[in-house]
This record gives C-alpha cells, structure tokens and sequence, in this order.
C-alpha cells in the first residue's frame, strides 16, 4: 500500500503553514520529515492522520488504514501501568483480551520494560515512560505508524537506546513509519528516506534517500559525511 499527499495546503485564518506540500510515503518505509521548530510539522502529521480536515490538496491511500502514535509527551494515563494502557488503546481492535495480552507481552519484552510493565506509569522514569508509549503503538495493529518529536524528551544515551529499541519493534511489524523531526542526526541514523521542509510556511525543500547500514550513518564517517553536508545546506539555506 502507498500513501500520497498532493499539494498541500494549510492556514490558520490568515497565517499559511503549509505552502504545496507533495509526499508519497511507500507501503514499509521509515519516512523522516525534517524541519525547524514551528514550520507546521505536526499539522502536517495530523493531516496525515485523519484528525485535520481542514486543508486543500489530495490526502491518498490513507481512508482505508489503521495508524497508531507515539507522541513526545506520551501521553499515558499516569495511574494505569504500561499493560493497561496498551490494553486500553487495543479495546477498540476487535482483539480478544488474551491476543491484546499476548501482543503487548511481545512488546514489553522487546522494550526492557520487563520488570515494570505492571507498575503505574507515574513511578517510572521518563525513559520508562517513552518505551511503555513505544509498545502501546506497536501492540496496536496499524498500517501506518506516526512519530511527533518522539525521543525528544531524553539525553543523548537514553535517545540513541529508545531510537534502537523502537527499530527493533518495527522490524517486527514492517509498517510504514512517519517520524517527524527538527533533529538532523536522528534524521540520518533512522531514516529510509528524509523530507526536508523549509521554514513556515513549509515547503519541501529537498530529498534524501539514505541506502546505509546503521552502522555506516555515525556522524563523520565518510558514507554519511555528504549526507550531512547536503542537509546542513538544505536547513541552512545555502
């Protein structure tokens, strides 16, 4: 299945945040939209996802699908535990309790959340917190996987660890992946593809394919060093 957005466009009474943007998300990709702070990422992800219908231009392939989220604030209920939250998400997928259960089990073991998937979500740490959110959007069967600034909220360490757990989690499902960013680095090491949006209001600004191992995208080694430069150019401007 293939997704395609198709010159879209998006105000807020007279302010325009997206200016024609053009993208086609194919059917097990792991698609990066990269750009500033504030040029209207998250519309954009929210127009993507059905919750914004007040926008021109085409919006394709996506009435039919399942998506699930994995937001930077993560948004669980504090006084439920990871298993719980999953299984509320999972009450509406026509799963029987003990499928949700076996699913989410999967998961959790994945995750390295083991050990604390019972406990209420306000004990665990913010790390914690970003993985019970991980495995609450993987137990949910979806076509489509969206990400807003989802590692965002952690140091470095801790970022490069979440960023790993949840590749692990998607080469389980094979899903498509959109994960919006405003971090270049987290781009490049992730990313299949990369968009690059200007500054509102946001245009595409260029296109990257990254065909590299992990292991080849840290930053300075030479199989990425172009990358990088021609996306530093891109955000810059130059």
């Amino acid at each position: 299945m293939a997704f395609n957005l198709g010159n879209i466009r998006k105000k807020f009474g007279e302010l325009a945040v997206l200016d024609g943007i053009d993208i086609e998300i194919a059917s097990s990709e792991l698609l990066v939209i990269l750009g500033p702070s504030g040029c209207g990422k998250t519309t954009l992800l929210k127009i993507i996802a059905g919750l914004d219908r007040d926008f021109e231009g085409r919006r394709e392939g996506f009435e039919a699908s399942n998506f699930s989220f994995v937001f930077q604030d993560h948004r669980l209920l504090p006084w439920e535990s990871a298993v719980d939250n999953a299984l509320f998400a999972l009450s509406g997928s026509g799963l029987s309790r003990e499928s949700a259960l076996e699913r989410i089990k999967r998961y959790v073991s994945l995750s390295g959340l083991e050990g604390h998937e019972n406990r209420p979500v306000r004990e665990l740490s913010g790390g914690m917190r970003q993985r019970a959110s991980l495995v609450r959007a993987f137990a949910m069967p979806a076509d489509l996987l969206l990400l807003d600034e989802a590692f965002q909220s952690v140091d470095l360490k801790r970022k490069r660890e979440l960023m790993g757990i949840f590749l692990e989690l998607r080469a389980m499902e094979g899903n498509a992946s959109i994960l919006v960013t405003h971090d270049p680095g987290e781009a490049l090491w992730l990313g299949d593809r990369i968009v690059v949006l200007s500054d509102r209001p946001a245009k595409v600004l260029d296109v990257f394919d990254i065909d590299l191992p992990r292991e080849g995208r840290e930053a300075g080694m030479p199989e990425i060093a172009g990358l990088e430069r021609r996306l530093n150019a891109a955000l810059l401007g130059s």
